[in-house]
């Protein structure tokens, strides 16, 4: 974590805005804050700890506490904006606390709600937004920097009065801030795995026991209780005979299967429960098999009773059927011979229509002509009613005499019925030329008038071309223009997918780099089990007395332990293969790194095409200049279809004109016409003057005379069709009357009354044949010898017979249900031995895995009694680094002490149940003695605090995954140290340059002044406090 701007705005003490620049400051790796008591110094740190965790430190943080400045205007409002580098990504975080501020409108205070921002520099001096969310920027800030605002404030930003809190944290403490900086969770997730695994595998062998159990009880049902026979009353006692747990035993021997199960001490699985469950099975096998083979021997003497039972009851059924039959047969002879009259009644009637079918056809014949001359004679009466008196009596002869008459008289006045017709002929002609002649002035009118207008259409059509001209050329300009804004549209569209590109590269190359990291971890963690493997392979060669083949000491007090391991290709294998991903890794983080470069460039290319312009306001400019375009287009389209209008006009007006010219000469032709038509009109006028009569007396004349000859016409052909009719109807009464003599019938009646229709016929005929095919049937039936024997037999009794079988029947079911129940028993108990057998097979695999998987959980986690310093998994690995981590720092606390004190860790139990690896020591060399950290003086205590702060961040920066700390800052203390350990102290936080790490001082020690040339005043008036940086020569 490296700052480099700080600005905070109505801050703590500080009225207006204030700027630090930590850049300008940590260029020189070790700089001071001083200012007079009360300045401010502190509630800078608290700015940098606000930013990142939206809190000032633990001590300070007090419930109902304000950030806000006292000095500050009313509209100013409370913010501080860091921007600082976080596991190698530059943020800018902004936040703003709740507070009150004046209303925009009106008089009066509101609440301003807390504000939080965090974005990410994007380069080219570009700010690439990521959250507004408190929760989410807590969780980042967190993430990247790996631990909570209290582990921060112990070792990155060490608080005034509270320096000491990591140096004497307690265990559980310590194993939380050291965790989130190494990352051990996933040593946690280890224990936490076998914990799961051990609770599974004893779940396993809780639900076999449950199984097994189940089986037994089931075994026990199938069994019954019904045969003198415990199947389970030879299963041995449990070992403690009258325990607890043998009086969970059920009432046969077996445990019951609620208790069993509870876990790893109770007697379930065991080789007595096996024997109890199996010895119990093949007993109630025996008892099975021996019932099954009596309730067969019964079975199959009621099935040989009830097959007995069932055929006399069909010999009983079939002599019932059989008198049955006989007594019906005669019942129906009876009825036959009762029919007879019937039948002879019926015969009779056949035969006379038969008899008729000579005399049908003239019957016929006889029925048409006596129509026939109905019909004629009304007809004769029709037309006869419309003549008069004296004419309607005449005969046929007369009527026609009467016909040629009237028609000689209507051919006399034949001349004047066709001129009377030409006149009306001539007088509808001359309506037709009047009507022909007003259409034609009207059609000249309309022609005339739009000929008037003709130069007035002929301009509009002119200017509508020119219209269309001018908008081809709008159009083609326009064009011209379409093509730059479509690039600088497709630049900005493009502009914005590369940035998103920027953001996607920049989350790869961000995975890619924590791939790298845990690639490098595992590969240094196989690296440092192969040495430790290589060591413990040389310790086996040390033999007391000799010399060390590495440092040739006669003496070995700590050789490694033999249980660390061996080298061998495998441990070396696996070295090789960590390394490789690791370097694979390192290669997809160079491309990961390559992609960003390319995509950023390639993004700088296309803002220098469309600029900084939106896409909605180059689709905007896009779609102002196409419809510009596309509504001159469509003009420009109209040219052609002007010119033809244009076109069709002039052509119009041709026509037009001609047509005008020939209306002009068919009117002349039309009073010709009419001249001529007035004349002949008035000739055949003065022709029928001549005859005395006028038009309507003709033509009225002339019809009824033509009326009055049809009449007479069609009378005469009535009279002679009715005499013909009557002759005919004649003719065929007299052949009926011969014919029906013939056929032996009195007449015609007589033969007419014997016609019978085809179906009533046929249904007779019917009626005889089915009379005399149940006559045969009957007589055939009572001729069987059986039939006959069963009608002189007694009356047979099926119920009787049906009641035996019905008795023999419930117990041949009886007995077969006892077979198929002995059966299933046999099978069912069969079946739940071999499945019993098996799974006392499958327990004993199941509980081996359970106690192994137990045995390893409990000693991941510290509770086995194998593991003697009750020591986790993850608190193991932690005590590795922890004692990295004292070996920096007495690096640095021996300098500062003068070579007196080192750090060192230390394995004992801190009470009596907890749990040992964490905790610190200190060793004072003068003494000899190793002592607890409490002991140390004020002064110690800093800068013993100091060197295991800055060796906290020398192992966390050299591990790979770590969180770097590149940045520290100390917050008084220095009062505290002699002017000797204050040089120790400062030539050691001045080396930290080297390294390019930084130290911030908070103090007012006037040595300091001269001592760090780098300096941040803080100057506090009346008004309120503010800052200035400063360099001050060096004393050293």
């Amino acid at each position: 974590m490296r700052p480099h701007r700080l600005t905070l705005t109505a801050f703590g003490p500080f009225r207006g805005t204030q700027h630090v620049d930590f850049d300008a400051l940590c260029a020189e790796g070790l700089f001071l804050l001083h200012g007079a008591t009360g300045a401010g110094k502190t509630s800078l740190l608290d700015a940098v700890c606000f930013a990142l965790y939206g809190g000032v430190p633990g001590s300070r943080q007090q419930p109902g506490g304000t950030l806000r400045s006292d000095h500050a205007a009313p509209d100013t409002l409370t913010e501080v904006v860091l921007d600082v580098t976080v596991a190698g990504r530059r943020l800018e975080i902004t936040r703003r606390p709740e507070q009150w501020r004046p209303k925009k409108t009106g008089t009066g205070t509101t609440r301003e709600r807390a504000h939080a921002a965090l974005r990410e520099y994007a380069g080219s001096g570009e700010w690439r937004p990521l959250s507004r969310s408190h929760q989410e920027i807590g969780a980042e800030i967190g993430h990247l920097l790996g631990m909570s605002r209290d582990q921060f404030c112990q070792v990155a930003l060490l608080p005034q009065g509270d320096f000491a809190r990591f140096l004497r944290a307690g265990a559980e403490e310590r194993a939380k801030l050291l965790g989130r900086l190494f990352h051990t969770g996933r040593f946690a997730v280890i224990e936490d795995e076998l914990t799961g695994m051990r609770k599974e595998t004893q779940a396993r062998v809780r639900h076999a026991d449950e199984e097994l159990l189940a089986l037994a009880q089931r075994m026990r049902q199938a069994a019954g209780p019904g045969h003198g026979l415990d199947a389970f009353a030879g299963a041995p006692k449990a070992p403690d005979g009258g325990s607890a747990a043998g009086r969970r035993r059920g009432r046969d021997g077996v445990p019951d299967q609620r208790t069993a199960g509870q876990g790893p001490d109770d007697d379930t699985g065991t080789p007595q429960l096996w024997s109890a469950v199996l010895i119990g099975a093949a007993l109630a096998r025996a008892d099975a098999r021996e019932w099954l083979e009596c309730a067969t021997l019964a079975a199959r003497a009621a099935e040989e009773r009830h097959t007995a039972a069932v055929g006399r009851l069909e010999e009983s059924r079939e002599l019932a059927r059989r008198q049955q039959r006989h007594a019906a047969a005669v019942r129906r002879l009876e009825q036959l011979r009762a029919s007879e009259p019937e039948r002879k009644r019926e015969g009779e009637r056949l035969a006379r229509a038969r008899a008729a079918d000579a005399v049908t056809p003239l019957l016929s014949s006889r029925a048409t002509a006596t129509a026939e001359d109905t019909a004629a004679r009304a007809a004769e009466r029709e037309h006869r009613a419309g003549l008069p008196t004296d004419q309607a009596r005449a005969d046929a002869v007369r009527l026609d005499e009467l016909a040629g008459a009237a028609r000689q008289e209507l051919g006399g006045l034949e001349a004047a019925r066709h001129a009377e017709r030409r006149i009306r002929a001539i007088d509808i002609e001359v309506a037709e030329l009047e009507e022909e002649s007003q259409r034609a002035e009207e059609a000249l009118r309309e022609a005339q008038e739009w000929l008037d207008d003709w130069e007035t259409t002929r301009q509009a059509h002119q200017r509508r071309v020119e219209r269309a001209l001018d908008a081809a050329t709008r159009a083609e300009h326009l064009a011209g223009q379409l093509e730059p804004a479509g690039r600088r549209l497709s630049a900005a569209r493009r502009r914005d997918v590369l940035q998103g590109e920027v953001q996607a590269a920049e989350e790869a190359l961000l995975e890619a780099r924590e791939r790298a990291t845990s690639a490098y971890e595992r590969w240094l963690g196989l690296k440092d089990t192969r040495l430790r493997g290589i060591a413990t392979e040389l310790a086996r060669k040390l033999r007391p007395g000799e010399p060390c083949a590495v440092c040739g000491s006669a003496e070995h007090p700590a050789p490694a332990w033999p249980d660390q391991g061996e080298p061998g290709q495998s441990a070396e294998s696996a070295e090789n293969t960590a390394l490789a991903d690791h370097r694979r890794a390192e290669r997809a983080r160079e491309d990961a790194s390559q992609r960003l470069r390319t995509v950023e460039e390639q993004l700088a290319a296309v803002r220098a095409e469309c600029g900084d312009d939106s896409v909605s306001a180059a689709a905007d400019e896009m779609e102002r200049l196409t419809a510009h375009h596309r509504a001159a287009h469509a003009e420009a389209a109209d040219a052609h279809a002007a010119r033809e209008c244009l076109e069709r006009a002039e052509g119009e007006h041709q026509r037009r004109t001609a047509r005008q010219h020939a209306a002009e000469q068919r009117a002349a032709a039309r009073t010709s016409r009419r001249e001529a038509l007035s004349h002949e009109r008035a000739a055949l006028a003065e022709q029928l003057g001549r005859t005395g009569a006028d038009t309507g007396d003709i033509a009225e004349r002339a019809a009824a005379l033509e009326h009055h000859a049809e009449l007479l016409c069609a009378a005469a052909q009535a009279a002679r069709a009715a005499r013909a009719s009557a002759e005919r109807l004649a003719e065929a009464e007299r052949r009926l009357a011969e014919a029906a003599e013939r056929a032996g019938f009195d007449g015609g009646e007589d033969a007419a009354d014997a016609v019978l229709d085809e179906p009533t016929r046929r249904h007779t005929q019917q009626r005889l044949e089915t009379w005399q095919a149940a006559e045969q049937a009957v007589t055939a039936e009572l001729a069987d010898e059986q039939l006959t024997e069963a009608g002189a037999s007694d009356p047979a009794d099926p119920e009787a017979e049906q009641s035996r079988v019905t008795a023999a029947t419930a117990d041949l079911r009886e007995a077969s249900a006892t077979e198929d129940a002995a059966l299933h028993r046999r099978t069912e108990l069969e079946r739940l031995s071999a499945r019993a057998t098996a799974q006392v097979s499958r327990h004993a695999t199941l509980r081996a895995a359970h106690e192994r998987i137990t045995a390893l959980s409990q000693l991941a986690t510290g509770t086995s009694t194998e593991n003697e310093r009750r020591m986790r998994l993850e608190t193991y690995v932690l005590t590795a680094r922890l004692e990295q981590v004292a070996a920096a720092a007495s690096v640095r606390l021996a300098r500062m002490s003068a070579g007196r004190y080192t750090l060192v860790h230390s394995a004992r139990r801190t009470h009596g149940r907890g749990r040992s690896g964490l905790g610190l020591h200190v060793v004072d060399a003068w003494t000899g003695k190793e002592r607890d950290t409490a002991t140390l003086s004020g002064g110690e205590t800093f800068f013993a605090s100091l060197a295991l702060a800055l060796g906290l961040a020398d192992v966390v920066t050299e591990e790979a995954g770590g969180t770097p700390l590149d940045t520290l800052f100390i917050d008084e203390g220095f009062g505290s140290l002699d002017q000797e350990t204050l040089e120790e102290v400062l030539d050691v936080l001045d080396s930290l340059r080297e390294q390019d790490r930084s130290v911030g001082i908070v103090s007012h020690v006037a040595e300091l002044r001269s001592r760090v040339p780098a300096q941040l005043q803080v100057h506090k008036t009346r008004e309120g406090s503010s800052v200035r940086r400063r360099t001050a020569p060096s004393g050293g």
